[in-house]
């Protein structure tokens, strides 16, 4: 078994092997039951758990995570392994379905018609930077990857290249346990573009997973758009996440929401892609007790390390870009940070208006910062015409305030992926239920999630079969159900 390839060698060489392996035993692992896949996916998790102390150590070391947040995010990666191990084993992901045919219909016979769900090809997996595990080498695009049959290649990112070794090597330790073919599953770690751009254009790859800035997502979808085949790319992006707040909840708890609003904004010093950097605030009185409460919790609350100098570079440019724009008031700043990669956090507030006719207000802001809008409760259906597609939306209501609530919903639904309601975005919870995606810009592909079971979605084709002799449909689609899957037959789910 090879090492995974250092941070600063991975080549022209390197991509070749990993891609010329991952074609060549693409069949073989497509063609393992949803047993043996299960089974691969539960050694993947039991891998990365022994690792434990030691890996969460990696992470602080290179990212500055706190040990908590880092053990949380080991016990997501690992429960997500274990969630697509569920799915692999329930089946519904095959998407059987079988109409019985009638040779006797007229005017034309009813043919014997079959159809499941097919992996696309091997998959091109980009690490995020501001979660070293559960977005990473090992997160969910390369669990729900694995789980459709697809073998993967990830281009690690160079934030974290130490963590990506260990967990690169856990992933291929669970490959060699399980007798799975070597290209089931690469790493690739380079500290420049040039091998994601190569791994996207290679004509052996079938899809893109992508987790990352929008300028570098959507380059990478123009890339995969511009091949002689093009090929998808699964890429979340960018959101700023609003949030809207009614009369009736500033009127019952408005120093609550302002606290609650920074402590969410503040969690993993604003590097969260459910951060939520847009507020639109009822302009009542009550909206002054609501801003009190969130400057001072701002400038007292804790600061931090970002994960890199480059990142907290482009934070402070673009927050000091937010803060120049006319009609844009600085409510609060947090404490100077000395450290290199320190963010100061900020609080800034405008109006609709304003907000309105200054589209960079609109932008992301990537890292501890929120703009706060006062907006007549009249110019809610306004402002969110206004805004881009999101990863989430929030709304705060009391029950005075649900009809209006109800009619915002019917809006946002069409602007986000998940709608919080009396709660905030940061925090994804990865379930059945789940959706982490969007609209463009939030995603490249809205009609997908990154998170939850139907991740695995992504990764698939249907393909019908027609007329076959019973013994050469795949064994999903045959009668005799061996792997007992849900089959759909003449419309009826059966189970």
């Amino acid at each position: 078994m090879s090492d995974v390839i250092d941070i600063h060698n991975a080549g022209p060489a390197d991509l070749e092997r990993a891609a010329a392996a991952a074609a060549r035993d693409f069949d073989a692992y497509r063609s393992t039951t949803p047993a043996q896949r299960a089974a691969f996916l539960h050694r993947i998790a039991s891998e990365i758990d022994a690792l434990g102390d030691a890996l969460v150590q990696q992470v602080t070391a290179e990212t500055g995570i706190p040990v908590a947040r880092a053990t949380g995010e080991l016990a997501r990666t690992t429960g997500q392994l274990r969630l697509f191990a569920s799915v692999v084993r329930a089946g519904e992901w095959t998407q059987a379905r079988l109409d019985t045919p009638d040779p006797q219909r007229t005017p034309l016979p009813k043919p014997d018609l079959r159809q499941r769900s097919v992996p696309l090809g091997p998959v091109a997996v980009f690490a995020a930077s501001n979660f070293p595990l559960a977005f990473s080498v090992a997160g969910g695009d390369t669990a729900s990857a694995l789980a459709a049959g697809a073998p993967v290649i990830v281009k690690a990112h160079p934030a974290h290249p130490r963590t990506s070794r260990l967990v690169g090597d856990a992933v291929r330790r669970a490959v060699a346990a399980e007798n799975l073919p070597e290209g089931t599953f690469s790493v690739l770690l380079s500290s420049g573009p040039e091998i994601g751009v190569s791994l996207v254009q290679d004509p052996r790859i079938g899809a893109v997973g992508f987790t990352g800035s929008r300028r570098a997502g959507l380059a990478l979808v123009a890339t995969a758009a511009a091949r002689p085949v093009p090929i998808p790319v699964f890429a979340e992006m960018s959101s700023v996440n609003p949030v809207f707040v009614l009369p009736g909840a500033l009127a019952e708890r408005a120093a609550l929401i302002g606290r609650d609003l920074v402590a969410s904004m503040l969690t993993g010093v604003g590097q969260l892609c459910t951060s939520p950097g847009l507020v639109f605030v009822a302009d009542t009185a009550d909206a002054d007790t609501f801003l009190a409460a969130a400057a001072d919790a701002v400038s007292t609350g804790p600061t931090g390390p970002m994960l890199t100098t480059g990142i907290a570079q482009a934070f402070g440019e673009h927050s000091a870009r937010a803060a120049a724009v006319d009609g844009v008031q600085i409510l609060a700043h947090g404490e100077s940070s000395t450290q290199p990669c320190g963010g100061r956090p900020q609080l800034l507030m405008t109006t609709a208006d304003r907000f309105l006719a200054e589209p960079v207000l609109a932008e992301e802001v990537f890292g501890p910062s929120s703009l706060i809008v006062r907006t007549p409760v009249d110019r809610f259906a306004d402002v969110v015409a206004g805004l881009e597609g999101q990863l989430t939306a929030t709304v705060h209501a009391a029950a005075d305030d649900h009809p209006q609530a109800r009619e915002l919903v019917r809006r946002l639904e069409l602007v986000a992926g998940r709608l919080v309601f009396n709660g905030w975005p940061t925090g994804v919870e990865v379930g059945h239920a789940t959706v982490h995606g969007g609209p463009h810009p939030a995603t490249s592909a809205a009609s997908t999630t990154s998170v939850g079971s139907r991740a695995i979605e992504r990764f698939l084709r249907p393909v019908a079969y027609q007329n076959l002799p019973e013994e050469l449909f795949p064994e999903e689609i045959q009668k005799a159900n061996v792997w007992s899957v849900p089959q759909r037959v003449d419309g009826k789910l059966l189970t």
